[in-house]
């Protein structure tokens, strides 16, 4: 399981830029012009892994398939969207489909790329855009609610449930805030999911800087930083041109250039590691002679459901996992060292793996 992730932003502040350089496609038109993205781009990109490497190194692998991401290369908001300003709401659809929104906050000067309102505030371009998700999230809110009240008055136990989560996130949005400081029990979760509101998914701000400035970021990036830590989101430093430049390199010649730029890696290492962290993902491994392979999965989640992830059959007949920490599997020199230093454990329904396991599914058929 990988994740994906919406890219949005006002117009010209470097997304599809971004998303070009990410996906190594010129799959999304970069230009300057607003709108320039008609339609969402989807790329997937390869999630880097050292860990994965140096396994397949070990076991002799013939094949390494790292885990993937997918991103989302949304058609730029403007102030009003939610009321159909720009394209109107066509986009905001696509964003209900994603699990986390990446914005792309414009924090460099460039008189030749116009800004949509004149002026480089990347901290104002936050609040227009959470504004325009939070008006749409109330006018979808209101006509959910407006759609339960036959459901309620007969005592629907779910619409009665969903009523209560529609109006408590309303509440919240009624302060000016984003659905997703809403507490929401264990029991509601689900339900709360599954109402798809725009701002209950977890942000994380990228702030597109120049290339002089990508390894320490400006002023700008500063206030961005001060605004993410006071909401309790996540947020990168990332130059969109300098990442299109290294999309085009081989590695060793992307290596000087990061070299040359101060730069230790390249930002998409970065904003992935953001990513998951933003949405509690860990990585197991399965590895052998025919192939080493990571594979994407939610913190907490327990050894059947894991398997599940190769394949739904896994998780039905599980009977147990060979587990070894990557340390001991790399310490030990392979499967076979780690037997011997009784380093390999069997791990039952209840193991909850942990990052970085490498694993062996036993099951029936």
């Amino acid at each position: 399981m990988g994740f994906k992730m919406g890219i949005v932003g006002l117009p010209n502040v470097g997304k599809s830029t971004l998303f070009n350089a990410l996906t190594r496609t010129a799959a999304a038109q970069a230009a300057n012009f607003p709108f320039c993205t008609i339609e969402p781009n989807v790329g997937e990109v390869a999630v880097p892994d050292a860990r994965l490497d140096k396994l397949a190194e070990i076991a002799k692998s013939r094949q390494v398939i790292p885990t993937r991401m997918t991103f989302v290369d949304i058609a730029g908001l403007v102030k009003g969207a939610s009321k159909g300003e720009g394209l109107g709401n066509q986009f905001l659809a696509n964003i209900r489909e994603v699990d986390a929104i990446a914005h792309v906050l414009r924090c460099f000067e460039d008189g030749d790329v116009t800004h949509v309102e004149g002026r480089v505030d990347p901290v104002a371009d936050a609040e227009t855009i959470e504004t325009e998700l939070m008006l749409s999230d109330m006018e979808s809110i209101d006509k959910r609610l407006q759609g339960l009240v036959r459901k309620v008055r007969g005592g629907d136990k779910e619409a009665v449930q969903q009523e209560r989560l529609l109006k408590s996130a309303m509440e919240m949005l009624e302060q000016g805030k984003p659905a997703r400081l809403v507490k929401v029990d264990a029991e509601d979760a689900r339900a709360w999911k599954q109402l798809q509101l725009l701002t209950t998914k977890p942000v994380l701000y990228v702030c597109n800087v120049a290339e002089a400035e990508a390894a320490e970021g400006n002023a700008q990036s500063a206030r961005v930083a001060e605004m993410a830590a006071a909401e309790g989101n996540a947020h990168v430093i990332i130059s969109a041109r300098i990442e299109e430049e290294i999309s085009q390199l081989d590695p060793e010649e992307a290596q000087m250039f990061l070299d040359e730029m101060g730069l230790s890696e390249p930002g998409l290492d970065r904003l992935i590691r953001a990513g998951y962290d933003l949405l509690h993902l860990e990585t197991y491994f399965t590895v052998g002679p025919k192939e080493a392979r990571a594979w994407t999965i939610r913190a907490g989640t327990q050894a059947p459901q894991a398997a599940g992830v190769i394949h739904g059959d896994f998780e039905k007949g599980f009977i147990r996992a060979e587990t070894i920490a990557y340390e001991d599997f790399v310490a030990l020199g392979g499967e076979q060292g780690a037997k011997e230093a009784g380093k390999m454990r069997a791990e039952g329904k209840t193991y909850t793996v942990r990052d970085g396991d490498v694993m062996h599914f036993l099951f029936n058929t």
